[in-house]
């Protein structure tokens, strides 16, 4: 016996509703397929591995989390993290290919093979293997005993079980078939370290199949790290410190929703300002007269990403000597700024590109689907990595 759910509530529905208008939203507000919207993609990603990690006590900058994504060495990162953060990126990257795959079924071999990924660093967490024995979680400050797994004894069936039901028709939306996935996998515990992102892996690949928005828009790992203490809370709460799958999953399920649509109030929000940046971006360049493949390194900067060389080539396609030249441009114009020396060349943004972010930027509201005449919460929104407070590139 797992955790599972015949039904939702009416107002559940309601909520999901409302989850599935804000993604329609962002799947028409980008459906033109336009470059500006490569960045945003790439950043979400980002975000995403970066938050999961952070969960975990990894903890990289919004900076080596875009380079892992983009195949860069990282250039804060410590040993472990980064391992953690590369191991997390390719898993990741493989949901992302089985999301649209019509020859998938969800199985133990991709499960393993997930997990490996994350943790083939350190064969000493048996990566790919269910754990040996016994497992405890255990609160950092005080030493206590917070979760213990089922006996390993009933593991694999209980396994098989979670892949069944992944397998099966049901009547529940995906959105909630998800957050049991997660809730499953986290409360049998079946490996010896990564439980967690694997749980968060395997919520995001449900979402993936449902195919109605980007994969990497779907996921809400970025809203778990906002907020991890209640992440635990809840999960404690319905997992009551022992295997219990009686236990009621519904608190687990609402602040799962409650997170898609903060998820998607934010990038929604993303959108807008990115579009914003984007039109001011073709407008300058087309006045200044530069070639339109420089705004991709435009756009970049005004995420926040560090533009480099290498990275540029990437996604223009362009020889070294071409990057080279429109880099030189970018900086003659001051739209760009350069930093650092030789094979430590970076661009960041300039003043005018600055300036152009802190007047697009906004700020958006947070609100409870479920209880919409509570209390509005007031978040000031920035684009990732790029807030304007003050100007890594200039004197603004």
């Amino acid at each position: 016996m797992i955790f599972s759910l015949n039904s939702l509530p009416a107002i559940y529905l309601d909520v999901i509703e409302k989850i599935e208008a804000l993604r329609n939203q962002a799947k028409y507000s980008t459906s033109d397929n336009r470059r500006r919207w490569t960045g945003l993609l790439r950043s979400t990603f980002a975000l995403s591995i970066q938050g999961s990690n952070s969960i975990e006590g990894y903890n990289v900058t919004y900076e080596d989390a875009m380079n892992a994504v983009d195949g860069e060495e990282p250039l804060d990162a410590k040993e472990e993290a980064w391992l953690a953060v590369k191991g997390y990126r390719d898993a990741l990257t493989y949901v992302l290919q089985l999301a649209d795959d019509p020859h998938y079924a969800h199985n133990e071999g991709t499960l393993r093979g997930l997990h490996f990924m994350m943790l083939s660093h350190d064969i000493a967490k048996h990566p790919g293997r269910w754990r040996p024995g016994a497992v405890w979680v255990t609160r950092e400050a005080t030493g206590e005993t917070v979760y213990e797994g089922p006996d390993i004894s009933i593991v694999p069936g209980l396994m098989g079980e979670l892949i069944q039901s992944l397998n099966a028709k049901s009547k529940l939306p995906t959105i909630a078939m998800a957050a049991l996935a997660h809730l499953n996998l986290v409360m049998i515990h079946p490996f010896s370290d990564g439980n967690g992102r694997m749980g968060r892996a395997l919520q995001t690949l449900v979402l993936a199949r449902q195919g109605i928005i980007d994969p990497r828009f779907s996921s809400i790992e970025e809203m778990l790290a906002r907020f991890t203490p209640q992440y635990y809370q809840v999960l404690g709460e319905v997992g009551g410190g022992k295997w219990h799958p009686e236990n009621d999953s519904l608190p687990f399920i609402r602040f799962c929703l409650v997170l898609h649509h903060q998820q998607g109030e934010t990038l929604l929000s993303r959108i807008r300002q990115i579009d914003r940046v984007w039109n001011g971006i073709e407008e300058e360049g087309k006045r200044r007269k530069l070639n339109e493949r420089t705004f991709y390194a435009l756009g970049d900067a005004a995420l926040g990403i560090r533009v480099t060389n290498s990275r540029y080539r990437k996604y223009t396609e362009v020889s070294d000597q071409v990057a080279s030249k429109d880099l030189k441009i970018l900086t003659e114009h001051g739209l760009l700024v350069p930093k650092g020396e030789k094979r430590g060349r970076h661009y960041v943004a300039g003043d005018w590109l600055f300036n152009l972010r802190k007047q697009v930027s906004e700020k958006i509201v947070f609100t409870n689907p479920f209880e919409e005449s509570e209390s509005k919460q007031l978040v000031q929104e920035f684009l990732p990595g790029l807030a304007p407070s003050s100007n890594p590139g200039g004197n603004t």
